[in-house]
């Protein structure tokens, strides 16, 4: 069943480093153009600035306003302080806040490695399909959710790397040679998953190990020495665990119950008032146009469970799958490690629909002939929605006419020439799809709404300014719930007022959108 890799085949690595500097330029173009957002980004920015000012074993441990931070292992809290020195060598005013490009970089950078690594993947699987290689990492460049939670200041697309750095090394794994390096660099990636959301790594290492208990069920294999090494990497994350068991006691292990599993598995938090449909909408607002393969992939994978491809590409993605919908609290993001799965089976069929070999025996053959002509459709019908759109018959705005007309022609003319009868024309189909989704993205990348809950929260840099310069204490916001960002702007920590202090304020200032009260004890 196991296939080994042919000297005669080679990854196509420029493709792959060609995919990976778009992403890059993607991710990072126009980075710093909006503000940090609630609550994560603005979390992350305040612990990573208090570890920057730290020194010694302290900056082991994460403070968050002067308190332990137990809610998130320090992994790439470490990497952003890492940038807030480097940035601040280079300002005049060392107290000014590190700007926003410099607090998303590495987390954008991180996110990118996904794209070239999920192709190697692929390689992997499919060692002589080249083309499923370039589709997979396609595939994950101009997927939506990859590039908006890429950009952000949060853990989840550079956690989603760490899976497929965890998986790529794993199943590079061949029991006909030596294979403790991949063990070791699977541990390293399992510490580096230990040091960003820990719980994740539970699914994330059994999703990659069933495959490889099926592919290789000898006992001989299973003893084999070179489990040993993935031990050894995992000791980097196992100690700092452990240091910050010794320093806090029960409460460390609040992130991995309090606000880990046992939060998400059992409490219906904000957001998630739509339980399991929040990540099924997440899924059908995300996966396109590549969402019209995924069913034929999946089926794919399942009748060719015999090959290491299908075991892979169907128990990755069940299982991740598997993992995420059942949870009590949902928010969309926690549906990011799906991604990595989706595009390991959709590349395969898209690769088929390039290649079209006749001899292949492939499942629904007559199906997925045909989706090439219903993206073109839906290409099309998008094309006339965006010139509504540029004639203002509906009033959405010139930024959102240039991100869809660029995906729609990209769409209508890429599916069309992909129903070629010549294989030559079907490449430029496909890259013609990938070509108008990327310009597409560029565009939404430079508008002022892919941080979509601007839109929905007051913007707190203005109040942030006027607060900064009042003493510290007697500050409330009358929300609800405090708004970090507004902490990190105003450098100080500003709670929500009670209920029933609020009849006790009288205004300083207003606005249209906002107002500035003082209030008496």
């Amino acid at each position: 069943m196991t296939e080994s890799i042919s000297q005669n085949y080679k990854p196509p690595i420029l493709w792959l480093f060609l995919l990976w500097t778009i992403a890059c330029a993607i991710v990072l173009m126009s980075l710093g153009n909006l503000p940090l957002r609630d609550f994560d980004e603005a979390t992350v920015a305040r612990v990573a600035l208090e570890l920057n000012q730290k020194s010694g074993l302290d900056r082991l441990l994460p403070s968050i306003w002067d308190k332990p931070y137990l809610n998130k292992p320090p992994g790439l809290h470490w990497i952003i302080s890492f940038a807030i020195g480097i940035s601040q060598r280079f300002q005049n005013n060392i107290d000014s806040l590190p700007s926003e490009f410099c607090i998303r970089f590495f987390p954008a950078l991180f996110s990118t490695f996904v794209v070239p690594l999920g192709g190697l993947i692929q390689w992997n699987l499919r060692p002589k399909d080249r083309m499923a290689c370039i589709t997979t990492s396609a595939i994950l460049l101009t997927l939506l959710p990859i590039i908006r939670y890429g950009r952000m200041a949060m853990l989840d697309g550079t956690q989603l790397s760490a899976i497929a750095f965890l998986w790529f090394c794993l199943s590079s794994s061949n029991h006909n040679r030596s294979t403790k390096f991949n063990f070791l660099g699977a541990g390293l990636s399992c510490s580096f998953m230990l040091l960003l959301k820990a719980p994740v790594i539970i699914p994330a290492l059994f999703a990659a190990l069933l495959p490889l208990i099926w592919e290789y069920k000898s006992k001989k294999y299973l003893n084999n020495l070179s489990w040993l090494w993935l031990f050894y990497g995992l000791i980097p994350g196992l100690a700092w665990h452990l240091w910050n068991i010794f320093s806090y006691g029960s409460g460390a292990l609040w992130m991995w119950w309090g606000d880990g599993a046992g939060r998400v598995l059992f409490e219906k938090g904000s957001g998630s008032e739509l339980g399991v449909l929040v990540p099924i909408i997440e899924i059908f607002e995300g996966g396109w146009p590549w969402l019209l393969v995924w069913p034929i992939g999946l089926l794919w994978a399942f009748f060719r469970l015999n090959s290491r491809w299908g075991v892979w590409a169907f128990s990755t993605q069940i299982i991740i799958a598997g993992s995420i919908l059942p949870l009590k609290m949902q928010l969309p993001w926690y549906i990011h490690p799906f991604w990595l799965p989706f595009a390991l089976l959709c590349g395969p069929p898209i690769s088929w629909l390039i290649n079209r070999r006749d001899n292949d025996y492939v499942p629904v053959r007559n199906i997925l002939t045909k989706i090439p002509n219903i993206l073109s459709f839906i290409g099309f019908s998008l094309l006339l929605f965006s010139l509504l759109v540029k004639f203002n018959f509906l009033n959405l705005g010139e930024n959102y006419f240039n991100i869809i007309f660029f995906i729609s022609i990209g769409w209508f003319f890429g599916g069309y020439l992909l129903s070629n009868p010549r294989k030559k024309i079907r490449k430029i189909g496909f890259f013609g799809i990938v070509f108008g989704s990327i310009i597409g993205l560029l565009f939404f990348v430079n508008s002022k709404f892919w941080i979509w809950e601007i839109n929905e929260n007051w913007d707190v840099r203005p109040v942030a300014e006027i607060i900064s310069k009042l003493p510290d204490e007697g500050i409330f916001i009358g929300n609800s719930f405090e708004r970090p960002s507004l902490n990190w702007y105003a450098q100080k920590q500003i709670k929500s007022l009670d209920d029933k202090n609020r009849n006790k304020c009288i205004a300083i200032k207003k606005t249209n959108d906002w107002d500035l009260y003082k209030c008496n004890d």
